[in-house]
């Protein structure tokens, strides 16, 4: 029942239609491109406008919400009023209720008092990251579902979909199917804390857990945990890349332990989930963020290192936003440079990997098979998939 009476019987679900509300966190992943590796703490958000910065959560939500539109118009969607849900569903084939969430604040009081507002929805959808989700699951009971849209920066926890068009694809199935999908009533509730990361610390918390749909072709596994070393696998496989850097080229080293493999081979120390940059066996850029990589990447080639997510599989669009679509067009899949040990791809969720670029149509474009570097002189064909 809503405040405009009962809600009307969706011919494709039945009597009893899935109730969904949305809530969006605008600033989410603000702080990705510009190498902030978050926006939140005070300041933040503020500094990443200051550094070029540009809103994304509002367009990643309604490419969901256009995927859910076009397979099953009419829908209702109970969103938090303007930008907090409702303004970006504007002008799509969608029943949009919005509801009132009081004066915006610009602070995780509105993502809260958004999730409260909407606590009698059986699923709650938002859009952001790992504070996002650690806010929302936070305000709501165990009736609650929640389907996270990645928005974020930092994305471990088990209730995001791999992609904004899979969270719309999963919702067109709750809405017309609800029986056939299962809920996982476990899912992990992961975050980091950005201030000490920006120290140069990982510290991962486990915040609790959250109810999900089970859809293993649309939702990321929680990030695992970091596996029992293997750093003469990574150390041979690095030398390789080391071994095979071309003169001019422009080497753009992502986060991680695998990633950074490349850097202490070359007798550097990595940025801890940064972006660094190498030409001719010498850094260029430290912590980088994306005008610098787009900069440098104009006066040549460019090859992009990346390493492997544990469990999820991701290879962009998970805590390394710098690399931006335009620098990943640039070098093509063809020059993606992926490091990975056999133990870490033989534990993901899904024998695939995954991007999540921010561009649907370069997503499909790195879709195909590529050798991943396991250790000196050993490879595996992995496949990517378009999410």
């Amino acid at each position: 029942m809503s405040a405009d009476g009962p809600d009307p019987v969706n011919p494709r679900t039945g009597p009893h239609p899935m109730r969904i509300g949305l809530l969006v966190n605008p600033i989410a992943g603000l702080g990705g491109a510009v190498g902030l590796k978050g926006t939140d703490g005070p300041g933040t958000v503020a500094e990443a406008l200051a550094r070029g910065a540009e809103p994304h959560a509002g367009e990643r939500t309604r490419r969901a919400f256009e995927r859910l539109a076009s397979r099953v118009p009419g829908t209702v969607v109970h969103a938090a009023a303007g930008a907090l849900g409702a303004e970006w569903l504007n002008g799509l084939d969608l029943d949009v209720r919005p509801v009132p969430t009081g004066a915006p604040t610009g602070t995780a009081r509105d993502t809260r008092r958004a999730a409260e507002a909407l606590a009698d929805a059986n699923l709650i959808v938002f859009s952001g990251g790992d504070g996002t989700a650690r806010d929302v699951t936070g305000c709501l009971g165990p009736h609650n579902g929640v389907l996270g849209i990645p928005c974020g920066v930092k994305m471990h926890s088990g209730v995001f979909a791999i992609s904004p068009e899979a969270a719309g694809a999963l919702l067109a199935d709750l809405v017309t199917a609800p029986d056939r999908i299962g809920w996982d009533d476990a899912a992990e509730v992961m975050d980091i804390d950005e201030e000490t990361l920006r120290k140069g610390r990982l510290a991962p918390r486990l915040f609790g857990h959250a109810r999900v749909p089970v859809a293993r072709r649309f939702m990321q596994a929680s990030k695992g945990g970091p596996a029992t070393p293997a750093a003469d696998a990574l150390a041979g496989a690095a030398r390789d890349v080391v071994d095979g850097m071309e003169p001019g080229v422009l080497y753009v080293i992502g986060p991680g332990t695998s990633a950074g493999a490349v850097l202490t081979a070359l007798g550097e120390a990595p940025t801890l989930l940064g972006i660094d940059a190498v030409r001719d066996g010498h850094v260029v850029a430290r912590d980088a963020n994306a005008a610098t990589l787009e900069e440098l990447a104009a006066t040549g080639p460019v090859r992009i290192v990346l390493g492997v997510t544990g469990q999820q599989g991701f290879l962009l669009g998970r805590g390394n936003q710098q690399i931006s679509p335009a620098l990943i067009a640039h070098a093509g899949r063809d020059d993606l440079i992926v490091l990975a040990t056999e133990d870490k791809l033989a534990a993901l969720a899904q024998p695939c990997l995954w991007v999540d670029t921010g561009d649907p149509k370069l997503d499909e474009q790195l879709a195909g098979y590529l050798r991943v570097k396991t250790g000196r002189g050993r490879e595996t064909m992995m496949r990517i998939g378009a999410s």
